[in-house]
Parts: structure tokens; sequence; C-alpha cells
């Protein structure tokens, strides 16, 4: 198969990608308060003008809400906070947790490679944090509103990845008095230079054949990485710092049997879990990658192991 034609892309000689279809924008609610027609409201905020980077906030009724930092999947080239899938995944995330959600637009590979869209998720955090640390100046909508002290990163597919990635950056920076409680990886997209048997075996997925798979890393990695670099493979290493990932809070890694990079976030799972990090593993039988987005009831089981993993976290 041609994976440029599988994924609607065509190269260009600066580099850059001419994307020929997508999902269709959802556009926030605007600034009025929730109510029982609209019992989630959402807008936009500029994080980083010179990188065209923005988060839209969704927030339902409620104080004292959780904080819930959601970075969207698309394979590192895709996609938006404000594609249609992901707008309603974080408003129905909001809505029934309840929480504050953020959720992050960065700049997408390749006209910006990796690290760019790391340094982006960071960048979320400290906004989110300069919010906690002088609620004067804080938006009015998270003002009194939220309770910084849980505070959770988030990311579906490439966004579990670059929240993966953003989790362990953050336990070298001062974010109080926000404090990253948790890190939910919902189908983390992590790759490596050996195949594993479920790539192999689902070579012609229909959501992430191999060819299209290797085409999206060779995009997003920096030039002339290979998928054993950290950014794909972050098992690639056994000497890898154990420091810098035990100031890593629990993680949830959910996957689906049926998806061609299970073998990946199981093996991520498992060097957690040896590094000493506290892991709740969720793998379900039935179900592709990201199956959230086309069937509903796999959003709500979704949005209950969420509310679960953020709920007993308060607990602690």
């Amino acid at each position: 198969m041609d994976p440029f034609s599988f994924l609607k892309i065509s190269l260009n000689p600066d580099g850059s990608l001419t994307r020929h279809s997508g999902f269709p924008l959802s556009p926030p609610t605007g600034d009025h308060p929730p109510d029982s027609s609209v019992p989630v409201v959402s807008k936009d905020v500029t994080l980083n003008p010179s990188h065209n980077t923005w988060i839209r906030i969704f927030l339902p009724a409620g104080e004292k809400l959780p904080l819930i930092i959601y970075v969207h999947g698309g394979g590192f080239i895709f996609c938006s906070a404000a594609s249609a899938p992901f707008h309603a995944s974080c408003s129905r995330l909001a809505a029934a947790l309840p929480a504050a959600v953020l959720s992050l637009d960065y700049r997408l590979a390749p006209e910006h490679r990796l690290p760019a869209a790391y340094d982006d998720a960071v960048e979320s955090l400290l906004w989110a944090s300069a919010q906690a640390r002088d609620p004067s100046a804080a938006d009015p909508w998270l003002r009194d509103r939220v309770d910084f002290s849980r505070c959770f990163i988030m990311g579906s597919s490439s966004g579990g990845n670059i929240a993966y990635r953003a989790a362990i950056l953050a336990g070298g920076i001062d974010l109080k008095p926000m404090k990253l409680a948790g890190v939910i990886l919902n189908q983390p997209y992590f790759g490596g230079e050996q195949r594993t048997e479920s790539e192999v075996r689902m070579a012609e997925d229909r959501i992430v054949p191999l060819p299209a798979n290797d085409l999206m890393w060779s995009l997003a990695l920096p030039i002339g990485a290979n998928r054993d670099h950290e950014f794909c493979n972050p098992a690639a290493k056994d000497e890898e710092d154990d420091q810098e990932l035990k100031k890593l809070p629990a993680v949830l890694v959910r996957g689906y049997v049926g998806d061609p990079l299970i073998d990946r976030q199981r093996e991520v799972a498992r060097m957690l879990e040896k590094r000493g990090v506290k892991v709740v593993a969720m793998v379900e039988e039935e179900g592709h990658h990201a199956v959230e987005l086309f069937d509903s009831g796999k959003a709500s089981k979704l949005v209950e192991q969420v509310r679960d993993f953020v709920g007993g976290q308060n607990r602690l």
C-alpha cells in the first residue's frame, strides 16, 4: 500500500505536508455559564502566539473541580483541539467526571518535528500552574473553580506519547502550587525498530497499518533518528535514568487487544512498573485503535475508567 495515499497527505518540497482531508472542526460554545441546555461550556485562549498554540477550556458546573490537561491524537501530524471527535471527547469527559479540561492545540509535524509538541505540552502545564499561582490574574473561568492540587495530564494515541514525555519533563519543573496527581495514557503511541508480534499480526490494520505507522514516525521524529529513539521507544534503553521516572505520579495505561500498538503499550507499562512507578494497566479484549472516536459505548467506558482513576488518586 502507498501510505501517503492511505493517510491522504502529500509531502511538499519544503518538507511541509498538504493534508487532503480531516475531521470537521467544532467551534467553542462561547462565554456563558453552563446550564441545562449547555452542560459544558468551552472557549479558546492563546498559549503562545509566536507558535500559534492555544488551549480550549471545557468547563462544567461546579466548584473545586479536578483539572485534566488533554492532548489529542493524530499521529503527530493530524488534527486539532477543535477537531470534532476530540471536542466531543473533552466535553463528555468534563461533564461526566466532572472536571475542568484544558485541551492543547500543539504544533504538528513534520513542520514542527518532535520535541516541539513536548515543549508545547510542558508550556500548557506552566500556563496552568501560573493560573494557580496568581488567582487574581487567573482566567475567570478557572478562578475559584479548579482544585489545582488535582491536576492530571491525559493523552490519546500520539497525545498519550506527548503526555508521557511532558509528565517526565514536569518532574524537573516547579509547578507549585499546582500538583500533577496522575498521568492518563489512552492507547499511547509508541514504536521501535524491531517489529512486535501485534504489529506483524495486524500489519494491514484498517486504522494503523504498518506502512502508515512507519511513515508517521518518519515525519515526526528528529531528522536522522530511528524508531529506537527515546521519543518513540522509551523502553529501548535499560539504563534510562530511574530517578527521572521515579518522579512520575500514578500512571493509567489503557489499550485494546485489537490495536497493533498494544504490545508497545504493554512494554512501556512493564518498564514503568520495573522502575517503581505505580501503574494501573487496563486492556480491553474488544476494540481497535481510536475506537472511542467511533463507538459511543467504548467512549463511555473510557470516561468511566478515567473517572475511577482520578477518584482513586484523590483518595490517596
